[in-house]
């Protein structure tokens, strides 16, 4: 008895699961189509061919979308040729299936709710991969693949599933390429200042880089007191002074303007941060905040002005030797819950390497940080900019003006960055040099130091998209403040 009971559970148990599908949702979004065509730009946004379960189906919506993008009419006549002829479907030729499926098409009006159905299947196929892939590594895992780096890979693959609905890191066709070129190339065209990147807020600087771009890696390195933090701040508060959110189709927000950034500040509070950007905005040093130097009037200057940046999506992680794995757990995080479009790290020095055999050499562990940001960036699909200190040898120089080969610790920095920019200052040296008063060489220490005063140079150093050069910019340092120089044309009427 109990052996014919334990007989019939095992014959009730299915032998397999099939993954979750919906070929009938499938035929009809098809059916709707072929009908009419407009249903096609009802899912076209969000759903794409490998999203069908069914290989035939995928082959259909393929041809369907070339034929609709090109204006042409796409029904079972006209889209047959582009199909295997020999292929069946069943007893059914292929021209018989999308005879059938035109035949029993439902309304167009339903054509949004099946893609979405196909989508979310996809989605779950897609989960179950990601899924069974962790539990076989985590059964086998590798000699050389720790916990935490299966966690990584884990967190990596589930994040781009969540932004683009299919985990996919294959080929992509060239015409996809082109299409996203020429969409970035009006977007430039429609937001302020014509520009294809992220406006800095720095007029000379935007005209020369034409933005930050997507995805790029930006070097912003400096010997100490330029005033790498506080430009790198500057640039963060004017993309969240702007941000402009527009609403996308699938309900998600984008922006138009500006943009939510995130600030990994590993040398300084977020507090310190904080008091600086009051200063900027405030123009009341910094100095007189922390010691409480300020009179009623500034105070509630300072009240206004915090008030004005709680609104501001700036978002700052003040944790110390922060690793290149937690830092890019964190910013996809940011990414899911609150948007990202720009990412600061201050600085590239003080971060860790995740591997043992990098965390033993220095120059490997800047490598590895490196690729790492650029690969984050990527990935992230938002510029970042990551401030490097600068190695010493530009002091025993008569020029200081730095070099790409100032860069500490590891040519890799220059290697992967897209873009690097150099902070310098003359009047930082300048000051250093004062020589006695009331001699000659006081008189033209003066001139120099007149000449020099409050300004300073942005050196482009290498650019992958554009050209090479230094920016010119007014620098307030008892505010720690960047802004434009006034242009010649500007500047009021001079009387010699």
């Amino acid at each position: 008895m109990a052996e014919a009971a334990r007989k019939l559970n095992a014959a009730e148990t299915p032998l397999y699961r099939e993954a979750p599908n919906n070929i009938e949702a499938e035929q009809a979004l098809l059916g709707a189509i072929l009908v009419n065509n407009d249903a096609f730009y009802r899912v076209s946004d969000f759903l794409k061919a490998a999203h069908f379960y069914e290989p035939l189906h995928r082959k259909i919506y393929e041809v369907l979308a070339e034929l609709i993008r090109m204006g042409k009419m796409a029904n079972p006549v006209t889209i047959k040729t582009f199909l295997p002829a020999d292929e069946k479907v069943g007893e059914m030729t292929v021209a018989q299936y999308l005879a059938r499926l035109a035949g029993e098409a439902t309304t167009v009006i339903n054509a949004a709710d099946y893609g979405r159905a196909i989508y979310d299947l996809a989605t779950r196929r897609a989960l179950i991969t990601v899924g069974e892939d962790m539990v076989n590594i985590a059964y086998d895992a590798p000699v050389d693949m720790s916990p935490s780096d299966q966690i990584e890979d884990a967190e990596r693959r589930l994040f781009e599933l969540a932004e683009t609905g299919r985990y996919d890191g294959g080929f992509e066709s060239f015409s996809d390429a082109v299409k996203t070129a020429v969409d970035m190339a009006n977007a430039a065209y429609m937001r302020d200042g014509h520009l294809s990147g992220v406006a800095t807020g720095l007029r000379d600087l935007d005209r020369r880089m034409g933005g930050l771009q997507p995805s790029d890696l930006i070097i912003l390195a400096g010997r100490p007191g330029m005033g790498k933090t506080s430009l790198a701040t500057n640039i963060a508060f004017n993309i969240a002074a702007s941000y402009e959110p527009v609403q996308q189709a699938d309900g998600s927000f984008k922006a138009a303007n500006g943009g939510v950034v995130g600030f990994f500040s590993l040398e300084m509070s977020s507090e310190q941060l904080a008091t600086r950007i009051v200063s900027e905005q405030t123009e009341i040093p910094s100095s007189k905040i922390r010691r409480g130097e300020i009179n009623e009037a500034q105070f509630e200057q300072l009240v206004g002005c915090a008030q004005t940046m709680q609104k501001l999506p700036l978002f700052i992680d003040q944790t110390g030797g922060i690793s290149i794995a937690q830092l890019a757990a964190r910013a996809r995080r940011l990414k899911r819950q609150r948007g990202l479009d720009v990412l600061v790290i201050d600085y590239v020095q003080l971060m860790q390497g995740t591997s043992a055999r990098a965390q033993q050499n220095r120059v490997q562990e800047i490598t590895e940080i490196t690729t790492g940001l650029k690969a984050l960036g990527k990935e992230l699909g938002v510029p970042i900019i990551a401030l490097s200190q600068l190695s010493r040898q530009v002091e025993s120089r008569d020029d200081k003006r730095p070099q790409l080969s100032d860069l500490r610790e590891s040519g890799s920095i220059e290697q992967d960055a897209d873009v690097v920019l150099f902070v310098y200052r003359e009047e930082y040296y300048l000051k250093n040099k004062e020589p006695k008063p009331g001699t000659e060489e006081y008189i033209k220490w003066e001139g120099e130091m007149h000449e020099v005063k409050g300004k300073a140079e942005v050196i482009i150093a290498k650019q992958r998209h554009g050209p090479t050069g230094t920016v010119s910019l007014a620098f307030q340092g008892e505010f720690t403040r960047f802004s434009d120089l006034a242009e010649e044309h500007h500047l009021p009427e001079r009387f010699e």
